[in-house]
């Protein structure tokens, strides 16, 4: 068994010259209150964003989507109506849906609508937290309103679970994400502290999915390139000149906008210790 993966960064630069060339169209179902973030970082990525929510265009907008991001931040019956609809018009077309269940295991209703779209749906990567990971697998897990907290000494074993059963590539993020499918699971280390300082940082890491599985046919090296590149873009933000956390947002929005193939920071990018394989 290998300890590591086999990724270049001549492989994340032809990832993100595919998106910049490709332009991939990204129809998100998100929350009110990352629903501007998450619109201009796939517009930073290259691809085109549009957020469709309301039952029936929800279900348009995915005859013409690329890829497809359920966001279950807010679970009010007309958005998870659309999002059913999106997710089921998706599956039909062969276009990839990434689903971020925001908060669940906080809330019995917010873990009954995961179950419901898991039970409906079939994903391309399921992306979350520890504890929402956790919580999607049926592990004990802690959730707080939408932020994972306690511990999680066996995440690796859970997401690899969690994706053997779904069929999806599992992204658990955390001081370290776990990416894993129903054979492995890896652990990539790229990110800044400062990203949690800033609020929905976890939605626009799911929204970058979806980019990256629009662009990309396959799933596991989507959500390994898209988790490398937010986390490298999260490192660079944090070494420009900021004074806090939303002079830091500006940063990251800007880092991801400048972040072609031919970037500093791709091409000096060094993997060797960043990726291991744990499962």
């Amino acid at each position: 068994m290998s300890d590591s993966i086999d990724v270049t960064t001549a492989e994340l630069a032809s990832s993100l010259r595919t998106i910049r060339e490709g332009e991939p169209l990204v129809q998100s179902l998100t929350n009110e209150v990352t629903m501007n973030d998450v619109a201009n970082l796939i517009l930073h990525w290259g691809a085109l964003p549009v957020m469709a929510d309301s039952p029936g265009d929800a279900g348009e907008m995915a005859d013409l989507a690329d890829a497809v991001l359920i966001n279950t931040g807010q679970i009010p019956a007309p958005k998870v109506e659309a999002a059913r609809e999106a997710g089921r018009r998706a599956n039909e077309r062969g276009v990839p849906v990434v689903l971020d269940p925001v908060g669940v295991g906080s809330t019995p209703s917010r873990e009954a609508v995961a179950e419901s779209l898991l039970s409906e749906l079939e994903f391309s990567i399921i992306k979350g937290n520890y504890g929402e990971v956790s919580a999607l697998a049926g592990v004990e897990s802690e959730v707080k309103g939408v932020e994972s907290v306690g511990d999680y000494e066996e995440i690796e074993r859970t997401a690899r679970s969690l994706a053997d059963s779904t069929g999806a590539t599992v992204v658990a993020s955390g001081v370290e994400d776990v990416i894993a499918d129903s054979e492995s699971a890896y652990r990539l280390s790229a990110g800044h502290d400062r990203l949690g300082d800033v609020v929905g940082t976890g939605c626009m890491l799911g929204a970058t999915l979806a980019v990256f599985a629009g662009t990309l046919e396959d799933g596991h090296a989507a959500a390994v390139h898209g988790t490398l590149a937010f986390g490298v873009a999260g490192e660079h933000a944090a070494e420009m000149d900021h004074n806090g956390p939303a002079s830091y947002r500006t940063n990251f929005h800007d880092t991801v906008a400048g972040l072609g193939p031919d970037a500093e920071h791709v091409t000096d990018l060094e993997l060797a210790d960043r990726i291991s394989r744990v499962v």
